[in-house]
Order: structure tokens, then sequence, then C-alpha cells
């Protein structure tokens, strides 16, 4: 476990930025608490400091990075300016930086960089926080569990991995439940609300006591059958982390190493925050790593999760966690497994197939399958939400049309 400031300093949920690092030349006097970022009472300077250092707020593990590093070779020709509609206005790439408050954006095709840039005193070597893409990081392990046998069906309850949670609201439910995130346990989302759930879980975290998130949610009541109901939950998805931790049998941070980040060749180490000192993974955030390692990690989910020959996750694993599900009784659902169908708009009516995981405060890691496109982007957004002036998934599509070809053939808009 590595940990970067004593217990009794992480507890006071103190973030001090402005301390000396290689890889980030912030103010020195960003000072920042985990409650204000919820809040969302965050200078600009502020955000970015406290993004780019998020592995300082609580204890971390180590993901480790391998011996080989997956290459991702320079397009011949990279992607230049274009232009978009986006709530009734037009926009360029420029604007979509600006005004959207991006950090870092990185866009492959066909595997290649066609476009890279760092802002906001970023570069290569930053690591960011994802926020939420975490939930689909958890989710491509869960997939991974399932090719290894560890998991026998997301259809098993999840008392079988978990039996901890019987008794509990959470006693009846299905994996396949948790990861639509329809438990129909009940649940408040609101980030900036200091009584809501959320902020529960996360008062929880910061006391950094061993079982205090999971005393939160088996607290929760009921509120609709398993299935029936979606509810957008962050404690959902640390459920979630329990039952593969059971199955595992291991830290999440070191099978990700293992199955995933050293395998597939990462550049770097990531971290993860832990609930406890030496505890488990908060499986919905806290996960920080460099963007083009992001990228990497998008491009091993387009291509099937397959490794040196070797299929790392179920066949059609991609199709099923990325596409939109139905709930009980016929209902669709606009959301896979810990992951987002990408909405239309009135920009982008037709969504193509293609999918996101989606952090607070305007992460994402954007896939479309059928122009074989990767988007990774940080932001640095004063707020959890609404904070987007341009849609993101209009940008998304409309440099995913840009891109409409090969990398090879270098076409420019």
């Amino acid at each position: 476990m590595k940990s970067r400031l004593s217990v009794a300093w992480i507890c006071l949920c103190v973030i001090v930025v402005g301390a000396s690092r290689a890889d980030t030349n912030q103010p020195a006097d960003s000072t920042v608490t985990v409650r204000q970022m919820y809040d969302g009472h965050l200078l600009p300077n502020e955000a970015v400091a406290t993004f780019s250092h998020i592995d300082r707020l609580f204890p971390t593990r180590t993901v480790h990075h391998g011996t080989h590093v997956y290459p991702l070779p320079e397009a011949a020709r990279r992607l230049t300016n274009f232009s978009f509609t986006s709530r009734g206005k037009r926009w360029d790439l420029y604007d979509y930086l600006a005004v959207n408050r991006i950090a870092g954006l990185l866009m492959l095709k066909d595997g290649q960089i066609v476009f890279e840039s760092y802002q906001l005193g970023t570069n290569r070597q930053t690591r960011w926080m994802s926020m939420s893409v975490a939930k689909s990081i958890t989710s491509t392990l869960f997939g991974a569990a399932i090719k290894q046998g560890l998991i026998g069906s997301i259809n098993d309850p999840l008392t079988k991995y978990a039996p901890e949670l019987a008794g509990s609201a959470y006693e009846g439910v299905s994996i396949r439940d948790i990861l639509m995130m329809s438990s129909g346990v009940k649940w408040n989302e609101t980030y900036t609300d200091p009584r809501s759930d959320r902020r529960r879980l996360l008062e929880a975290q910061i006391s950094q006591q061993p079982g205090a998130a999971l005393a939160v949610m088996k607290s929760l009541p009921r509120a609709a059958p398993p299935g029936t109901v979606n509810n957008y939950s962050t404690g959902e998805t640390q459920i979630a982390g329990i039952v593969l931790h059971g199955a595992i049998q291991r830290p999440l941070a070191d099978y990700l190493s293992e199955r995933i980040w050293s395998r597939f060749g990462m550049e770097d180490d990531a971290t993860w925050w832990l609930a406890s000192p030496n505890g488990m993974e908060i499986a919905g955030s806290g996960f920080s790593a460099r963007l083009r390692d992001y990228a990497r990690f998008g491009l091993f989910f387009l291509n099937g999760g397959v490794e040196g020959g070797e299929h790392l996750l179920p066949d059609g694993w991609m199709q099923e966690a990325g596409s939109p599900k139905v709930l009980k009784g016929g209902k669709k659902l606009e959301y896979g497994y810990f992951w987002w169908p990408a909405w239309s708009t009135d920009a982008t009516p037709d969504a193509g197939g293609a999918f996101s995981a989606i952090g607070i405060f305007g992460q994402f890691l954007y896939i479309n399958p059928k122009e074989h496109v990767v988007i990774a982007e940080w932001s640095a957004r004063s707020k959890p939400e609404g904070m987007a002036i341009i849609d993101d998934m209009d940008f998304f599509a409309a440099a995913s049309a840009a891109l409409h070809g090969s990398a090879e053939s270098g076409r420019q808009p």
C-alpha cells in the first residue's frame, strides 16, 4: 500500500498541492479540502492542482505497470481544426478546449495518435484523477474475473461472493443488477448536498475507519425490487468492489495490474484510493493515471481485451458492457455495465454504438467501435456537474466524424 501521508493528516482531508512535483507546475498557495471539492467550491487553479494530485487526499494502492510499453505511434497526418454544432451554436476544436476547461485531450484512430494536447500546466507525465471512470475499470475487472472462472455468472447473487451482505437490502440482488445500477436499494447521489447518501459515503471514506463504507451501504433501505429501477449510485460500485474482491481474493489494484495494466503495456504506474489504510479500493472513484495510459485502456477494451493472442475478457464483453440494457419489465435503460452508451442530441442524432466512461468534473474515456476511435480527456471544471458549455458527446461525435476513414490516409476535415 502506497500511503503519501500519515493517517492523522489524511483524516483532516487537506491537500497541499503546492509541493514540488516533476510532472506538474502549479501555484504554491493552492489548497483545498475534499469536502470543498464535492461542494464545487474550487477556483480554477485549485481544480487543476487538486485533480493532478488526487492521490494525496487518501491512502492509495499502486497499480504497477510492466516491463514493456504498448506503442502509440503518431499518425501520418494529424487531426486539425474542425467545426460542429452543439446546443444551437457553432463551435470548433479550439472553442471546446477553452470553454470546457480541457486539461488533457488525446485522440486515437486505428491505434495511432491523431491529436494530443496538454493544457493548464499538465504534461505527458501528469497523473490525473478519473472519478467515475474508475467504475468502468471495475466493470472490466468483472469481465476478467468471469473469463478466469473466478465468477461463474453475472446472474449470481452478490452474497455468493460477499456473504457479509446477507441481511441487508443487497441480499437477493444479482451481479447484473449491480452492474446496471438497478439493485432497487434507495440512494441519493447529489454530490453537493452534505446530507446525501453520496456524501455519507464520502464521510465514511474521510474517516478512514475499516468497515465504515460497508456500514453505510448495509444501512440503506430497499426502494424497489431488484432489476426494475435504475438509480445511479457510487455506493453501488463500492458494493461491486466488495463482491469482486471476494471473488478474486486479492486487492483490486493488484488484480488490475496482473491482468491488464502490466500485460497490455501501460507506460507508468497508476494509483487507486483506499477506503482505509491498507484496506479495499474505492471501486467507483480515486483512480489516477497518465492520459496515454487511459487511452491504452480504452484501446485494450476496444480490441476486445486481447493481449498477446490471449483473450483476457469474455467474447463479446465490450459490446455487452457498453450497450444499453433492459430492465425487468422491458423498460430500456440508457446504461450498460458501468459504461454510458453515447447519448443522442440534436447535433448527433445517431450515436452509432459509441459508449463512454464518464467522471464528474469532466473526465471521459470515449470509445467508438464503428470508427475505431478512442478519446481520453481530462477536464478541470469547478463543479461536479453542469459546467459543460459544449455538450461533450457532441464534440466526441464530431471528432469521430472528422476522423472517418483510416489514420494512415491522413484524411482531414
